[in-house]
């Protein structure tokens, strides 16, 4: 019998909790519209309402400030469309597609070759202009590396710009809250923690208001239109409220040994990152190779976002980074919640089989 397969893609999705699971499933037997008055209507409201309260609190925000979305990306532009009205919007250059792409008036900042944001761009960016919101990812999706947000929060403060926050890798790896953050506002997803496809949410600062994208029936105090996905948000509280600290202290663990195993360089290595993720650059060799190669081997990893609709080609994060001659040669390696003590050891052992198949002679 072959070995079950190794799953190392959890920067895509993580795998369903099954707490998580159970909330969905109990959720499904709810007949009622949470915006229904009636006893079953009543019921849908109480289940919502105490998802909001758990996501909320978790993430330092109060039940009335999150706004349910069907994902990070519609809580993105969300934002852009709520809080960049009237003001520049600025976007670190490693930004996630749901920022860059969110229109054409999106100004992008540079990254250091680490990946972490330069802070002198942003002040002299901030310094000229007008308003600004500015855009930032708390981890990147691609490298795990986290960007100093303390910094560029506090230079948010003295130029009068608001932060938004793309929280959806960080959220559930490590601390990550409101005020922690100086932000004005975090994007969250469900996949990205253990909960269920088709569930997000934006959480703002007291005091803070959007108007809605969707408007719709009045849903979500009038901030996003359309009958709430109830047993996808019952999941992604559910999801929320298993998360357990030991796992980042585990997951860096496994994460370190296989950058040590695999003795290659490493994308973000020298900066902060996320405990479970290492972006491996094997020069010479497509990433799309090494992607396919490893999937035939039952090892399942990525080569960056999973939002590119299936295409591989050379990283717009690496090649931020300055890293052009092996933008196209790094896959990413990202452990998931429930990863088994031995996933290093059965990577590294499908890894170095590849490369004595794939790498260059003389490489």
């Amino acid at each position: 019998m072959s070995a079950p397969s190794l799953y190392l893609d959890a920067n895509a999705t993580e795998p369903l909790r099954p707490e998580a699971r159970q909330a969905v499933l109990a959720a499904l037997e709810l007949t009622g519209n949470p915006s229904s008055i009636h006893a079953e209507g009543r019921a849908a409201r109480q289940l919502l309402e105490q998802a909001r309260a758990t996501i909320a609190a978790r993430f330092g925000g109060r039940p009335r400030d999150l706004v349910f979305t069907a994902g990070a990306t519609e809580a993105n532009a969300l934002a852009l469309h709520g809080l960049g009205a009237g003001r520049r919007i600025l976007a670190g250059a490693t930004e996630h597609p749901a920022i860059l792409r969110a229109g054409p008036a999106v100004e992008t900042l540079p990254v250091r070759p680490d990946g972490t944001l330069d802070l002198a761009a942003l002040e002299a960016a901030l310094a000229t202009g007008g308003p600004a919101l500015i855009c930032l990812m708390a981890a990147n999706n691609e490298t795990g590396v986290l960007h100093p947000l303390a910094e560029a929060a506090a230079l948010c403060r003295a130029h009068g710009a608001l932060l938004h926050v793309d929280a959806v890798q960080a959220a559930g790896r490590l601390p990550v809250t409101l005020e922690g953050l100086g932000a004005d506002s975090l994007a969250l997803s469900a996949h990205k923690l253990g909960g269920p496809k088709g569930a997000g949410a934006l959480l703002l600062r007291p005091g803070l208001d959007i108007p809605a994208l969707l408007p719709g029936g009045g849903q979500e105090r009038g901030r996003r239109g359309g009958t709430e996905a109830l047993p996808a948000i019952a999941g992604f509280a559910a999801a929320v409220a298993a998360l357990e600290p030991e796992e980042a202290g585990r997951l860096a663990a496994l994460r370190d040994a296989i950058e040590a195993g695999a003795g290659l360089p490493v994308a973000g290595g020298a900066a902060p990152r996320l405990p479970n993720t290492a972006c491996l650059v094997l020069p010479g060799v497509p990433a799309e190779t090494q992607v396919i190669a490893l999937d035939l081997a039952g090892v399942r990893v990525s080569s960056g976002a999973a939002c590119s609709s299936g295409k591989v080609g050379p990283s717009p994060v690496l090649r931020a980074m300055g890293l052009e001659a092996d933008a196209a040669c790094a896959i990413r390696v990202s452990l998931p919640w429930n990863a088994a003590p031995d996933a290093a050891t059965r990577f590294l052992a499908a890894h170095a089989a590849m490369r004595a198949r794939l790498r260059p002679r003389g490489a």
